[in-house]
């Protein structure tokens, strides 16, 4: 028996549960789990099912699913499989050796292809756990001439998802364009919208902030305003000086965007809008 997860995302209207799971009762597909969602703002109806059966082609099924649910939806069909990520550094280890260990021990379903830097401070680390590690330097080169570089060696990689691990670059969107929707994931280390860009420990201790956070998100060409797949924030105090805010909220990284990444790469995340649903 193999396991997929269906997909479904399509304007609201009554019995739609009872369609799309009546046509798995068709094709003999067992519901393991079953997960929706209704956005009343715009009557957008979501949908995660996991079904169990014997899988061969689908398009049949895919179809018969399309057919049951109003115009202008959409129907997905994906396996359970260990996801591939690839990396972006700069110069912060900790959200790397995270990552690093976390597929290593097999605590998150993903696998890491390789991991770009644009320093090589983080090479022997990432060599440590047999992963290829390229250093695409920035010095002497224009912001669109070392991107053009990064997506020339980007493309060397078989991958799902690009993880921004601290990589602390802005990019441009001829960049961003060049991936899917939903491909390019960030961790920022700030509970966003407050403190975007760059040194958002020095500005939350410059406001005296009384919590401190991280958000990892979609990437999109406006900075810092992708759609959030998961937030967290921890106390802090007027004792805390701007280093120390930095110190404590690694450790909120490194849960938040561990988090994030388990919905992503277990299909738990629509993107609707500049939103996201998280099942």
């Amino acid at each position: 028996m193999e396991r997929r997860i269906l997909l479904t995302e399509c304007p609201d209207a009554k019995g739609l549960i009872a369609r799309i799971t009546g046509v798995c009762f068709k094709h003999q597909y067992n519901i393991i789990k079953n997960d929706q969602f209704v956005s009343y703002e715009d009557e957008r109806f979501f949908m995660r099912t996991e079904i169990e059966g014997q899988f061969g082609n689908n398009s049949a099924f895919i179809n018969e699913v399309t057919q049951a649910i109003p115009e202008g939806g959409n129907v997905k069909l994906v396996p359970v499989r260990r996801k591939k990520i690839l990396i972006l550094v700069t110069r912060e280890s900790h959200v790397l050796g995270d990552l690093l260990m976390k597929s290593y021990s097999g605590a998150l379903p993903f696998d890491i292809v390789g991991v770009i830097g644009n320093y090589d401070l983080l090479e022997d680390l990432t060599k440590r756990f047999d992963i290829p590690f390229i250093t695409v330097s920035h010095e002497g080169l224009t912001r669109e001439e070392h991107e053009q570089k990064m997506l020339e060696t980007i493309k060397q990689f078989d991958f799902d998802y690009v993880v921004l691990a601290k990589y602390m670059r802005i990019l441009t969107p001829n960049f961003v364009n060049s991936f899917e929707k939903g491909v390019l994931i960030n961790i920022h280390h700030s509970f966003l919208p407050a403190f975007i860009g760059a040194k958002p420990y020095k500005q939350a201790f410059d406001r005296g902030v009384k919590i401190i956070g991280a958000t990892a998100h979609f990437v999109t060409n406006d900075l810092d305003e992708g759609p959030i797949i998961c937030q967290d924030v921890i106390k802090v105090s007027h004792n805390y000086s701007a280093d120390d805010m930095a110190r404590a909220g690694r450790d909120v990284e490194r849960q938040v965007l561990t988090t994030a990444l388990s919905h992503v790469i277990e299909n738990k995340v629509f993107i609707h809008g500049n939103k996201t649903i998280v099942f």
